[in-house]
């Protein structure tokens, strides 16, 4: 099933079944006023929210058109936004840009870090840049949605608490990163809100295409217009979903509605592009010993969608403009 959140003039929106096709929604006061609503009490409200959608996909009952710009993130707040960097040609390539080691556990211990959560964009929400020369940057990234999570989770046992799946473009502030690294006390203002495409879905929906922890399928990057990159998000994910669930309930445990990002997606063909500008001025620099790709300025446009095997978008799209000002 397909859920999402449409504005009604409150700061966590209303949450919305939407069709198969995601041409249309309708609302479910009835049912779950928000998304967080429905996650609190998912054993009980998701057979509910499953009627309504088969319904829906069935034309038993009418839906609304969708209109993106009426779509919030589907969760405007989270209780918390963790992100992993689970794909290694990414790691290697950033950190070289920024004239770092890997670290000597790259392949053992995933690399996690956690974000601000009470404010997240949707899906046409404007990313608001104070100043270019902060060295703004996309990153194109999956997600999973967690239900309340123990402490202690084993990666066998882990897809029993991944409840929802999405993308999710975390906007980093490149050039106040090694600032902030040097501190030893690791990211805060390199990190500003992310925005979220309009639908998040469950994992059945995705057919064979989720499978051990990760989602075997291109993420689809426009950058100005211009298609950017289309890695496959699968076979070069490192530490698979269940592998980060694994990690970060290592001492604690988590609320439900915690979200749980990638990091990048990356592949090491280089044919497929890239997720986020600073692996292409990382590859100019190693190919040329010259960086010629700019950070984002205002004006700039970012795209990012993921498609199923018949061609139809999954999540919609995140479809955003760098603008100045400050959120």
């Amino acid at each position: 099933m397909k859920l999402g959140t449409v504005k009604n003039g409150t700061r966590d929106g209303q949450l919305a079944v939407i069709s198969k096709s995601g041409e249309s929604y309708t609302t479910v006061t009835d049912i779950a006023p928000t998304l967080q609503f429905a996650l609190d009490h998912w054993d009980q409200k998701a057979p509910q929210l499953e009627a309504i959608y088969r319904d829906l996909n069935e034309g038993k009952i009418s839906g609304q058109e969708v209109e993106l710009a009426k779509f919030m993130a589907p969760l405007p707040r989270a209780y918390e936004w963790i992100d992993g960097s689970a794909y290694i040609n990414h790691i290697v390539l950033v950190r070289k840009a920024r004239g770092a080691k890997p670290p000597e556990t790259l392949e053992t211990d995933p690399l996690v870090y956690q974000g601000g959560s009470g404010v997240l964009l949707g899906p046409t929400d404007d990313i608001k840049l104070a100043n270019p020369e902060w060295g703004c940057d996309f990153e194109s990234e999956v997600c999973v949605v967690l239900g309340d999570t123990p402490q202690g989770v084993k990666p066998e046992v882990a897809s029993k608490y991944v409840k929802l799946i999405g993308i999710v473009n975390d906007v980093s502030l490149r050039n106040l990163i090694p600032g902030e690294l040097a501190k030893n006390f690791g990211f805060f203002n390199s990190k500003p809100a992310s925005a979220f495409a309009p639908f998040f879905v469950t994992p059945d929906e995705l057919g064979d295409a989720w499978r051990e922890g990760r989602v075997h399928l291109p993420l689809i990057t426009h950058y100005k217009g211009e298609k950017y990159g289309d890695p496959d998000a699968g076979p070069e994910m490192h530490f698979s979903f269940f592998d980060l669930v694994s990690h970060i309930t290592k001492t604690r445990s988590y609320t439900a509605g915690t979200i749980l990002g990638s990091g990048t997606v990356s592949n090491e063909d280089r044919a497929r592009g890239s997720s986020c500008l600073a692996e292409k001025r990382m590859i100019e620099k190693i190919d040329d010993g010259e960086i010629r790709t700019p950070f984002m300025v205002a004006g700039d446009t970012i795209r990012i969608e993921m498609l199923d095997k018949n061609g139809a978008s999954i999540f919609g799209a995140i479809d955003q403009k760098v603008v100045e000002g400050s959120n």
